[in-house]
């Protein structure tokens, strides 16, 4: 792992114990993880619905270990963390504002929270350090003993985000943000979380299905499938001249600016696998259009590219 690393995971796979046609299975729902970020980096982790970004963000959390392969905080695995220190280390914001608050307690209570729980000064001190991290996102003073239904939604994930940031994590896991929100609230939050990662030096990892907003956020792009990374890269690059068919195949899939212009589907020619019964050899293969008998049986091994590495027998042509 690099010197510089703030996150590193290695060989990362979880599982889980399913039922599966009255039969107990077991689901994979990651296979192998690695990915390492640098401190102050901004990452986005990207793919459908199911290939196991919430899974991952649950694991560098600490809320679930791997099976097996580690993560690694600030160079020390994370269950080696007391689970107050790893608060202080690592911190989310999730994808819904309203359902992460505790609908009783007041905003000024919520954001403290944290503060508390730590034990971190007195009651004066924490609420001088709630006003200041209230001004730091945007929320007016006379909302510190508002309640979360008394807000709105753009309102309720600034107070998300305060309280992740008063106890001055180095990681923010941020796990579709703005999905929730309104389009004209999005950019207000996106523009916020970017202003604090500049100003607090903050390593964000940033979980999307929007690429617009990963674009606009990221410095480097982790594309998932079925559990495992296929393609990571820098963000202008992989945006570019993506490498791998199924990489194409989302950036196809957003609707373009021009009316009645429609989005190609042509690398994508069936539905997901199931996980619980994935296919041999390149996860991608029944999906994909240049699949040959050896994606069929043979997993892709990593192939570095600058900046980044991706898992393709037949990649994209890089200058096409």
């Amino acid at each position: 792992m690099s010197a510089q690393a703030a996150l590193s995971i290695v060989g990362a796979t979880r599982d889980y114990a399913v039922s599966f046609h009255g039969q107990r299975r077991i689901l994979r729902a990651l296979r192998g993880i690695d990915l390492e970020v640098g401190q102050g980096e901004v990452v986005a982790i990207v793919g459908e619905s199911g290939c196991g970004k919430t899974t991952l963000s649950r694991l560098m959390l600490g809320i679930e270990p791997p099976t097996s392969g580690t993560v690694a905080v600030a160079g020390k695995p994370i269950a080696s963390y007391h689970r107050i220190e790893r608060a202080g280390l690592i911190q989310p914001v999730f994808q819904d504002p309203y359902s992460s608050l505790n609908p009783r307690q007041t905003l000024g209570s919520i954001i403290a929270a944290p503060l508390a729980v730590r034990g971190d000064g007195n009651a004066r001190s924490r609420q001088a350090a709630v006003a200041e991290m209230m001004q730091a996102v945007g929320l007016p003073p006379h909302l510190l003993n508002a309640y979360p239904s008394q807000i709105s939604g753009g309102q309720r994930q600034r107070v998300a985000i305060a309280r992740a940031l008063i106890a001055q994590p180095r990681i923010l896991i941020c796990d579709e943000p703005t999905s929730a929100l309104d389009v004209s609230v999005q950019s207000q939050i996106i523009n916020l979380i970017g202003a604090l990662q500049k100003k607090l030096g903050l390593t964000v990892l940033l979980i999307s299905h929007n690429l617009a907003v990963v674009y606009h956020m990221a410095e480097r792009v982790a594309v998932m499938y079925l559990g495992t990374v296929v393609e990571t890269g820098p963000t202008e690059e992989l945006f570019a001249r993506p490498r791998h068919p199924y990489t194409r195949s989302l950036l196809d899939a957003v609707l373009p600016p021009t009316p009645g212009q429609r989005p190609s589907w042509s690398e994508v020619i069936a539905e997901p696998p199931n996980p619980v019964e994935p296919p041999p050899g390149c996860p991608f293969n029944p999906r994909c259009s240049r699949a040959s008998d050896i994606c069929r049986t043979q997993m892709p091994e990593q192939t570095a590219v600058a900046g980044g590495m991706f898992r393709c027998h037949h990649p994209l042509d890089a200058a096409a």
